[in-house]
């Protein structure tokens, strides 16, 4: 049997994935997280042989659990499956050491090909990551210019342009609010950026979030 965690915040999403997957003949749920730190944490002590890791996680994100893993779980595979991954998390993810990319959007079928592929030692490339990958090899500058932003500082801006306040972030995160107003404060200074409207455009133009 192979062993699997899932790291996913959203209880429904996490329940029937781990339901899905406790059908599937040779693969057994060995544990799953509602948060990055806790997903984390639980890997390094049940170190499974595959890992199910969605993007926008509170605590830490999932290219920060993803690089966690990477250092604590060597030899772990990732396969990240997310509704909410632009082009630059994919690529981030991607340099990070995912060994494959699902939306959300491909459905089961999907999701159950690349778990076998990548369960088995190779890698998935899905729909969404081969467009990445296309327009990384006709464009390879196009990638290689890094927002000046730590994981956490995308984090923050992504729910502020998501309209989330102050308390809800923290919250969300499990930080205090005098933390998220230090690197709000952070933010604006690193990207010279003075308003919310003004981090929103940031967001959607550097595809932190998106407008669907």
């Amino acid at each position: 049997m192979k062993s699997v965690v899932i790291i996913e915040d959203q209880t429904a999403v996490r329940e029937m994935v781990s339901e899905f997957i406790s059908m599937l003949p040779g693969y057994e749920i060995v544990g799953s997280f509602g948060t990055g730190e806790e997903g984390l944490q639980g890997c390094i002590k049940l170190r499974p042989e595959t890992v199910i890791l969605d993007v926008g996680l509170p605590e830490l994100s999932g290219t920060e659990v993803l690089r966690g893993l990477t250092l604590h779980v060597p030899g772990v595979k990732v396969l990240v499956f997310s509704g909410r991954a632009s082009s630059a998390n994919i690529r981030e993810l991607l340099s990070a050491g995912a060994q494959g990319y699902v939306d959300k959007m491909d459905g089961f079928d999907e999701f159950k090909k690349a778990l076998d592929i990548i369960s088995g030692g190779g890698t998935f490339i899905g729909p969404k990551m081969a467009s990445v990958m296309r327009s990384l090899i006709l464009n390879p500058d196009a990638g290689s210019s890094e927002i000046p932003l730590s994981d956490r500082e995308k984090q923050i801006l992504q729910l502020v342009a998501e309209s989330h306040s102050t308390k809800e972030i923290a919250s969300r995160l499990s930080i205090s609010v005098r933390t998220v107003d230090n690197h709000r404060t952070n933010i604006m200074r690193k990207l010279n950026l003075h308003d919310v409207a003004a981090l929103t455009r940031y967001a959607i133009k550097n595809d932190l979030i998106s407008l669907s």
